[in-house]
Formats: C-alpha cells, structure tokens, sequence
C-alpha cells in the first residue's frame, strides 16, 4: 500500500492537480487520472480499489488501469512523493 508523504501540498481542479514537496522544493502538474489517483492514496485507498475507480470514471479497462497506475505510483515514488507502507 502507497501513502502519500507528508511534505507533499497538492490542490486539485477540473484540469488536474499542482502538488508541491515542500522538503524538495519541486513542483508538479497531474493531469485528471493523475489527480484523481492522488486524491484516492490521500484517503488510503488500495490499489485494487484505485484500479476500480479510474475504470468506472474514465472507462478504461482493467489492464489500462492497472499499468497506468503500477507507472504512476513508480513516478510518484521515484520523486519521493509516495512511500510504500507494505
């Protein structure tokens, strides 16, 4: 299970989301998926659960789903922005 880190700022519209690490310094735009994926981890969703919503909302298909979100939350990871709880 991912979380998000708690330097981690983000503010999301109709467009997506802007998050800033405050520890790093960095800023970062998401598109819709990505904020929607993030504001999911925010309420501790699972990744299974995850993988449900995005399909429902956007109508994209299990596998679709699943590979975004494994290189979404690799991203997400790989900038320190998520840590892996598991």
């Amino acid at each position: 299970m991912y979380r998000v880190s708690d330097t981690v700022r983000s503010t999301h519209g109709q467009d997506g989301a802007i998050v800033l690490d405050i520890r790093q310094g960095q800023m970062f735009n998401l598109n819709v998926v990505g904020s929607r994926i993030l504001e999911l981890l925010n309420k501790g969703s699972s990744q299974p659960e995850i993988v449900d919503e995005i399909m429902r909302e956007f109508g994209v298909s299990r596998h679709v789903a699943e590979n975004d979100l494994q290189q979404f939350l690799q991203a997400l990871q790989k900038h320190r922005l998520v840590e892996n709880t598991d």
